[in-house]
């Protein structure tokens, strides 16, 4: 069994002033949570603004990743859409050889029924030569995986886990206390880890470990006492991630922690002034 237990970070994408990809960055941000004690990386997910990349750009930043982590920690890969025969496509003409999974998004702006869930995640968890996590996350997608949705993908041999972001902890639960025995159940929510890890959950993709791995360690890892304190730190800071879209927020702050520049793609813009002023007051050090 693949162990994706922990920490998993979800990186942004370091862009120079003109947008191009920061692969010094790259390498600096990776080293900064492998050090901070993360225990995988995911490349190319919604933090790592993969809607604004293009397919070789994506390419070149799984590689580099790849290359900058040497095989110190799994990784995964953000590899989905909301057109089935296209993500199929991908993962053809993507090389996996080096990924330890792949995390694929719920259809979006499609709206498909459960059923057309069930057959999209079959149809990529057939054609992927790696494992699959299925990822819920109705704020971006409008459309939410029921809890019955998700236990019946999760009995396909190849879909391993589940990131959920609904926001809705009993759905959370009756998937924890229905799913197979070795399907994971990670949390698609920062805020999120310490609760679920109470009732079954193995930990989380986050978006501010990017900056602060070894809090999330401590959520994580730590005793569930010690836990809940680590995750009360962060609770003034994390919803300015999302103020002005993530990782805009996310972005200023690894600016502010000397890790990358705060460049970000259009339609995306960087964090207004206002946005700037409550982060620093809300960073912690």
């Amino acid at each position: 069994m693949l162990n994706l237990l922990g920490t998993g970070v979800a990186l942004v994408t370091p862009m120079n002033e003109d947008h191009s990809i920061d692969f010094g960055g790259l390498e600096k941000l990776i080293n900064h949570v492998i050090a901070g004690g993360a225990d995988y990386l995911v490349v190319q997910g919604t933090t790592g603004e993969s809607a604004t990349m293009t397919k070789e750009e994506k390419k070149q930043v799984l590689k580099a990743s790849i290359d900058i982590n040497s095989g110190r920690l799994p990784i995964v890969y953000g590899l989905g859409g909301n057109n089935t025969y296209s993500v199929l496509e991908e993962i053809k003409q993507t090389d996996l050889s080096n990924v330890d999974a792949i995390l694929s998004v719920c259809p979006y702006y499609n709206k498909p029924s459960q059923a057309g869930i069930i057959a999209h995640y079959t149809a990529i968890a057939d054609a992927s030569p790696i494992p699959v996590i299925l990822y819920n996350v109705p704020g971006r997608t409008v459309t939410n995986m029921t809890a019955s949705t998700t236990l019946t993908l999760a009995n396909h041999p190849n879909i391993i886990a589940m990131k959920e972001a609904s926001g809705n902890m009993e759905q959370c639960m009756q998937i924890v206390a229905n799913m197979p025995s070795d399907f994971l159940m990670i949390s698609g929510d920062d805020m999120m880890t310490t609760a679920l890890r109470a009732v079954g959950g193995s930990g989380v993709i986050s978006v501010l470990a990017n900056a602060y791995p070894a809090i999330f360690k401590t959520i994580c890892h730590g005793n569930l006492e010690d836990s809940k304190k680590a995750t009360f730190k962060l609770l003034s800071l994390n919803p300015l991630m999302y103020e002005e879209s993530n990782p805009v927020g996310l972005k200023y702050l690894l600016k502010e922690l000397g890790i990358c520049k705060e460049a970000v793609r259009l339609p995306l813009v960087e964090a207004s002034d206002k946005l700037r002023e409550k982060i620093q007051a809300a960073m912690v050090l």
